[in-house]
């Protein structure tokens, strides 16, 4: 089946994916730095960017920047006042992140900031950084019950919560699961059924990245 997944995905990326919007370079600069290659699929960042367009978001907030490929997707979604912060723990990949951001010429942008999220996310809060109308997670999945409560509080109303990752091979509907990313997910999805302030959906997606899928959740 992943064979046939990964087909369709070449082909609705050959159709829907325009020359200019190629950033394949971005993807061969992580891989020759030697970074994980767990970024989003091409399909998945123009979804970013065409979710952050049709919102109209002017600050993004990313949790987990990895090399920066799904950063330049949501920033080249950004108008000329836009502003993205991207959180990044590992300072080498946030270099890596920052040389790529400033190839696709989004230097002025999209800031990346070093160091553990729930270190910094406090920072961002107290220099009035909270009015953010576009969010999206995508780093460690054990602490998504944290970045969901922090996203809560840096949201401005009516914005738009993603976060990636949230299938894990199906092992998320397992309630035995021993697995600490799957035991985040979990309590991630039952903080936001339980919170009165969000209104959220899930998709599960197949494709070139596996079996998975999204959790998309409106701030009220």
């Amino acid at each position: 089946m992943e064979n046939k997944w990964s087909g369709v995905d070449r082909l609705f990326l050959n159709s829907l994916l325009t020359n200019d919007e190629n950033l394949d370079y971005v993807l061969e600069a992580n891989r020759a730095a030697g970074l994980p290659q767990i970024d989003v699929s091409p399909l998945q960042g123009k979804l970013l960017h065409l979710l952050a367009k049709v919102k109209g978001a002017k600050r993004i907030l990313e949790i987990g920047t990895l090399g920066g490929y799904s950063t330049i997707w949501l920033g080249k979604a950004l108008p000329a006042d836009g502003k993205l912060y991207s959180l990044e723990a590992h300072p080498y990949f946030a270099e890596v992140a920052r040389d790529n951001i400033a190839r696709a010429g989004l230097q002025d942008k999209a800031d990346v900031i070093i160091g553990n999220a729930l270190d910094t996310l406090p920072s961002l809060l107290e220099q009035n950084r909270n009015i953010f109308d576009f969010i999206f997670l995508d780093a460690d999945k054990p602490s998504y019950p944290d970045y969901l409560k922090w996203s809560i509080k840096l949201a401005a109303p009516g914005a738009i919560i993603i976060a990636d990752n949230v299938v894990r091979e199906g092992e998320v509907a397992n309630p035995q699961s021993t697995d600490e990313r799957v035991q985040g997910i979990q309590q991630f999805l039952q903080l936001i059924a339980n919170e009165p302030r969000i209104d959220a959906t899930a998709v599960q997606t197949v494709g070139s990245k596996g079996y998975d899928g999204f959790v998309l959740a409106y701030v009220k």
